[in-house]
């Protein structure tokens, strides 16, 4: 064991002083090696404190200068990197490596032409195999799939939701009800003066969970607050989805004091006279040893997509799904297939209120840098191409997770681009000349959706019925969607308004029930009908 840590205490020192310059003196050589350890460990500012000890004693030393660089870069602080890779650059003969750390910036920064320079002279100075592991060939891909993207830009409307949502800290990860009344979020700012901060991690404010509702009178989004209940904890919490009924939150959970969610599981969290419950593991097969980032359901609770780094996938985090066989139980999860999954990681899903329209993001080709935002439809029995939502939802910063309401005329989405109030902030976009729920984006007279929803209940005793399956016909007879009740016996759909449906609500020891309904279009906000349905014996 000694041995080995002489041996990695060598390779460290050689590492730390193998690009350029003077050696530096034994003392600041340990440093050196120290700081590697540490970075290459994770706990990137411990190793950034330690070098910058370095940096003070050889503040032109480009080698103590890429590493720090090195660390801004890994901590997302792009104007230091930037600054930093460039004073190296001033100092020494800069090598291929920090010509790659610099594209990258460059490319970051949007400043695409300039991240092509550095990139494409790394590249060519780089062995193949460095090459193929920095994925030089993928930001410059990317580089040029900005560019693309920029010079045909989408007619939309984007706004900073303000200071009622965001903060000037990060907020995250928004997700919404189909009938776009309720927003819930992520957010690292802190609930007390004396709030915990992951000293572990990145030293900020553990992340907790918020919500706003929609002022349909005076027609604005209320001040956030934290989600009432018992979801939010002292380590953290973070939703990726809300049910489209708004009645059920999908969390994701790392708590290394918690042996239930180390390592990262999804659980569930169901509200109860206006509270959240504390939230429940999805247990196998949704979760297991291996990382599980996030979860969202199907509209009508029939299909559960998640991500997860389990063996079988296409690479880092990718994309499964599974069929719901009963109330607590899941089949077994289908990999989504190379079309959408990629070496890269895939994270942030959102299906839409059309039960077949999933937006994810991915940091792979065909992004402009970060995670951008992509959509794929399941049209023939199979998952379509996945398509770059565009710019300038989509920019160089970390774009997504992206949600719309039913109605699809707007759109909602997280992203540390400039201008924010903080580190990441909440966006809303107006779709209403771009339909994003169409496969070619254009603007039907009817593109949108509408609400159909109520309880069935027992004709005699008037409480509602749990796991009545609820069908529901357009006027020609084809069956145009399926459901089941809840534990309350609620039902909730999503259809093409402007159209009448004829409801059947079904379950064993009673008779059948059957109603007529027309469901209107709105205009300006998702319709919404509640139609109670009656079962007698």
């Amino acid at each position: 064991m000694m041995l080995r840590r002489s041996l990695f205490l060598v390779l460290s020192l050689l590492l730390a002083n193998s690009y350029f310059g003077k050696p530096l003196d034994a003392g600041d050589q340990v440093k050196m090696a120290l700081a590697k350890q540490k970075f290459l460990g994770g706990q990137v500012v411990e190793a950034l404190n330690i070098y910058k000890e370095v940096l003070t004693k050889n503040p032109k030393d480009a080698t103590v200068l890429h590493h720090v660089g090195e660390c801004h870069f890994t901590l997302r602080d792009y104007d230091k990197a930037l600054e930093t890779f460039l004073k190296a650059k001033e100092n020494g003969d800069i090598k291929y490596q920090s010509q790659y750390y610099l594209g990258r910036v460059y490319q970051l920064k949007g400043k695409y032409d300039e991240a092509l320079t550095e990139l494409q002279a790394y590249k060519s100075k780089a062995t193949a195999k460095e090459s193929e592991e920095q994925d030089a060939d993928v930001y410059i891909d990317q580089c040029n799939t900005a560019k693309t993207l920029i010079a045909a830009p989408l007619e939309v409307k984007i706004e900073n939701m303000g200071p009622e949502i965001n903060s000037k800290y990060d907020d995250q990860s928004p997700a919404i009800s189909a009938d776009g009344m309720r927003l819930v979020f992520n957010t690292r700012r802190p609930e007390t003066t004396n709030a915990p901060v992951d000293v572990e991690g990145d030293g900020k404010f553990f992340q907790d969970i918020y919500y706003s509702d929609f002022d349909t009178v005076a027609k604005k989004w209320k001040t956030a607050d934290g989600v009432p209940g018992s979801i939010n904890t002292d380590a953290h919490d973070a939703c990726t989805s809300i049910s489209a009924d708004g009645k059920q939150i999908y969390i994701y959970k790392n708590d290394l004091k918690d042996p239930q969610s180390r390592g990262g599981d999804v659980y569930v969290s169901k509200i109860v006279s206006g509270k959240w419950r504390t939230p429940e593991n999805l247990a196998k097969p949704i979760n297991t040893s291996y990382w599980e980032g996030g979860a969202c359901i199907s509209p009508d609770g029939k299909k559960i997509f998640f991500t997860s780094e389990r063996p079988g996938g296409s690479g880092s985090s990718d994309i499964w799904m599974a069929e719901r066989i009963s109330k607590r139980e899941w089949g077994k999860p289908v990999n989504l297939g190379t079309d959408i999954n990629t070496p890269f990681d895939e994270v942030g899903l959102f299906l839409a209120p059309d039960g077949k329209t999933l937006f994810f993001c991915s940091n792979g080709k065909g992004s402009m840098g970060d995670y951008d935002i992509f959509k794929t439809v399941f049209e023939n029995g199979k998952w379509s191409k996945p398509v770059n939502l565009g710019y300038p939802i989509n920019s160089e910063k970390r774009d997504g997770p992206f949600v719309v309401s039913a109605d699809a005329q707007t759109g909602y989405f997280a992203s540390n681009r400039d201008g924010g109030l903080g580190e990441s902030d909440i966006y809303m976009v107006d779709l209403s000349n771009y339909a994003v729920l169409e496969k070619d984006g254009k603007v039907k007279s009817n593109n949108g959706l509408s609400i159909l929803k109520g309880t069935v209940r027992d004709g005699y005793e008037g409480y509602g019925l749990a796991e009545v399956d609820v069908e529901f016909t357009d006027e020609a007879g084809a069956k145009v969607g399926s459901t089941a009740t809840n534990e309350n016996g609620e039902y909730f759909i999503t259809l093409k308004g402007g159209m009448k449906y004829t409801i059947t609500a079904k379950k064993k020891g009673f008779k059948d029930a059957v109603e007529v309904v027309e469901l209107k279009l709105g205009a300006k906000e998702t319709y919404s009908l509640v139609k109670d349905v009656m079962l007698k014996k």
